[in-house]
């Protein structure tokens, strides 16, 4: 449930952020480009004619705006471009100064978006404004300084320092993709995590629960050629352990399972003596209730680690206010073996501030776990 609910809230999360720019991105565009456009057509436009330009070249403008805040432009994009070059020359040839507009915020939103040769393109579409502008001074047959300024050299810088803006608000709306895409992963490594732990925990529960059955089960076979009422007292804690098993898995998967400490040494306790193993307890503290819970997963790995891995005689349990150490003989010869339960209860341990330590050494084997003192915190 926990998992399902993780990657459900990844996935709705990630959506509604991207919904939320889009919606940041249409408000803080779209409204000052139209004002513009429509400033320019009430305060420029001599003729009837003029208007009509201006208002194609400036819908051509908002459409493509429009998409680019939706990710989706380029289909728009292309003719667009050919629109509003079109107004353009119309513009200059019916000496419309600001009939430039719409290719200018076309062009702005089409480059920066380009995945290569992004400064040859903004040239070539400085270029294209310029060559078009030109049309009007050869139109008129008027080479001044003025209308080379109004129609070639405005509209060309203009294009190229619109597009500059552009490349910088493509930019920070990037990062923040960017941004939401790595927040989107660590939800996902969190649902990996999650998932991990839960397997985790079903192996300490049923790999626990199914050695302990096998060895009773072995017991009980022996004992009912001699002490039928032994066997019978073993077959039932089996059946006692397998319905606590089934509770155990229940809890575990409506994330209600809590480990008791306590309830934990008891059954470890039994288990060793069960198998034959001289086990002694010291419990020099109460154990810190935070660390309670981790601390009893350890000792369960450890148990099952000891009845499947060593030819144990003797185990030795020491419980203090923040930590617990397991140590057994009848450790094989030889480096560390793999202990996988154990390597997850350490990364575990870490993660809360606690550490575990594994050490083999005269074949003896240790295991600790261990917390910082609320002293020591301080």
């Amino acid at each position: 449930m926990e998992v399902t609910t993780l990657a459900r809230r990844a996935t709705w999360t990630g959506g509604a952020v991207q919904e939320r720019l889009r919606r940041l991105n249409l408000i803080t565009t779209v409204p000052p480009l139209a004002i513009v456009g429509v400033l320019l057509v009430v305060l420029t436009a001599r003729t009837w004619w003029h208007v009509v330009l201006q208002v194609i070249g400036l819908i051509a403008a908002l459409a493509t705006a429009e998409r680019w805040t939706a990710g989706d432009f380029i289909r728009v994009a292309r003719p667009c471009v050919a629109i509003t070059a079109a107004v353009w020359l119309a513009g200059a040839l019916n000496d419309d100064s600001s009939s430039f507009y719409g290719l200018c915020v076309v062009g702005s939103f089409t480059i920066p978006p380009l995945p290569r040769h992004r400064i040859a393109a903004l040239l070539g579409l400085a270029v294209l404004v310029a060559a078009l502008g030109a049309s009007n001074p050869l139109f008129f047959h008027d080479y001044g300084v003025g209308r080379l300024l109004q129609y070639v050299v405005i509209p060309a810088v203009s294009v190229v320092v619109s597009t500059a803006f552009t490349f910088v608000s493509q930019r920070l709306y990037d990062l923040v993709a960017e941004l939401e895409q790595s927040r989107d992963r660590e939800a996902e490594l969190a649902v990996i995590r999650e998932r991990m732990r839960f397997a985790s925990d079903l192996h300490d529960i049923q790999g626990h629960t199914l050695h302990v059955v096998k060895l009773k089960v072995a017991l009980a076979e022996k004992l009912l050629v001699g002490d039928v009422d032994r066997a019978r007292q073993e077959l039932r804690e089996v059946h006692t352990l397998v319905g606590d098993t089934i509770v155990q898995t229940k809890e575990l998967a409506y994330a209600q399972r809590r480990l008791n400490l306590s309830a934990e040494l008891e059954n470890a306790k039994n288990l060793f003596e069960a198998a034959g193993i001289h086990v002694r307890v010291d419990r020099e503290a109460e154990v810190d209730a935070r660390a309670g819970e981790l601390l009893g997963q350890v000792l369960r790995e450890t148990t099952t680690n000891i009845l499947r891995h060593a030819q144990a005689e003797q185990v030795r349990i020491t419980l203090t206010e923040s930590g617990i150490s397991i140590v057994n003989d009848g450790a094989q010869e030889g480096g560390l073996p793999e202990l996988n339960g154990l390597s997850t209860l350490r990364q575990r341990l870490a993660d809360d501030g606690g550490e575990l330590k594994v050490e083999q050494q005269d074949g003896r084997f240790l295991t600790a776990a261990a917390f910082p003192r609320r002293e020591d915190v301080r």
